[in-house]
């Protein structure tokens, strides 16, 4: 089965259909022209020599070229074989904040979609690694345990919505702690091993409530665990919308009628990576730099996964490439004139004269 390593650069097939069409009406556009000039009957009596179909031919041979081009970039390749192969990584517990004060509109679209586009991202940058999502507000749960495949976690993370949760809040104290039982921390079952191959990132506006954070961050980092943060939001109040069956119907208010704002709590998120032997990084109106804490995750000690199955792949851009050389020599080497099939200024680099009979 041929596959490519580099699929999107197919997309640029599309641009062939567009050549066509513009070499279309580039031909209409002269034809106008040269019916402006002069009758067609007697255009052919003074250009007997012009191959209209060796012209078409000759484009429709660099295009078939350029496919081939576009194909050899792709890099085609085979699967030869299954090798085992051993695998590790970092195991990677992401803490998301669900509750409501995530729809604000500092950022947008908001706080939470732009919170799920980094992970997203992150996930694009990761290799080998598990991964954990684990969601909170008032309380958290795991939502999607250790796992290496990151096509399900995607699936996962799209479904993710503050309506999950009922228990209003933001208790990441909680969240650290349900993300290192994730990682086997407190299981009777399974004896607890210390090292550094494990982190905790969490992702919020900070504005937390229910628990003691900074303590809980400590004493995931007492256990050899990384807590780094992200946060999302900007330090601004906004006020959080209020949403009814899918529909906004305005904004939350307090009991005295007032707008219930909200902001970026960094001081605390900072506290708690500081707490936590980690980073802090700020989301702002942009895509998160993630590039601190993928280094944070390089920096971790890694474990054997065991043996895993790889399907060895091998390239074939040479064929495709060979052909397109192959096809724009034979371009070079056709004449436009009618029965001339070598264009023999290529060869003797110089031009034949015209000949009268």
């Amino acid at each position: 089965m041929i596959h490519f390593e580099h699929p999107y650069l197919l997309y640029l097939l599309l641009l062939i259909p567009i050549l066509v069409f513009i070499y279309i009406m580039v031909k209409r556009y002269q034809q106008k022209r040269l019916n402006a000039f002069a009758d067609k009957h007697l255009y052919a009596r003074l250009t007997p020599e012009v191959s209209h179909s060796k012209a078409i031919f000759k484009y429709s041979l660099v295009l078939l070229a350029f496919a081939l081009l576009i194909v050899a970039v792709a890099n085609p390749q085979i699967g030869s074989k299954m090798v085992k192969g051993e695998r590790s990584g970092a195991d990677i517990a992401i803490a998301l904040d669900i509750s409501n004060s995530m729809l604000a509109e500092d950022i947008q679209p908001n706080r939470l979609a732009r919170a799920k586009n980094t992970i997203s991202n992150l996930l694009s940058k990761l290799n080998n690694d598990r991964i954990a999502i684990i969601i909170f507000a008032g309380t958290s749960y795991t939502q999607l345990p250790l796992t290496s495949d990151y096509g399900a976690a995607k699936l996962f993370l799209e479904s993710i919505s503050t309506d999950m949760i009922g228990e209003q809040g933001t208790a990441i104290g909680d969240a650290i702690e349900k993300s290192m039982q994730t990682f086997g921390y407190g299981d009777e079952e399974r004896p607890w091993q210390k090292n550094k191959s494990r982190t905790i990132i969490v992702i919020s506006d900070g504005e937390n409530h229910e628990d003691d954070a900074i303590a809980m961050a400590e004493k995931a980092k007492s256990e050899g665990i990384v807590v780094n943060t992200i946060g999302m939001g900007l330090p601004t109040g906004v006020p959080i919308p209020q949403y009814n069956k899918g529909n906004r119907i305005g904004y939350k208010k307090d009991r005295d009628g007032n707008p219930i704002t909200t902001k970026l709590n960094e001081t605390m998120l900072a506290d708690i990576a500081s707490a936590g032997g980690g980073v802090y990084l700020r989301a702002g109106n942009i895509n998160a730099n993630l590039d601190e804490i993928v280094k944070e995750i390089e920096k971790l000690d890694k474990q054997n996964f065991g043996e895993t199955m790889f399907s060895e792949y091998e390239s074939k851009y040479q064929y495709p490439l060979f052909l397109a050389i192959i096809l724009l020599v034979i371009e070079l080497f056709i004449f436009e004139r009618r029965n001339k099939i070598i264009n023999t200024t290529i060869i003797f680099g110089k031009k034949e004269g015209n000949k009268i009979d």
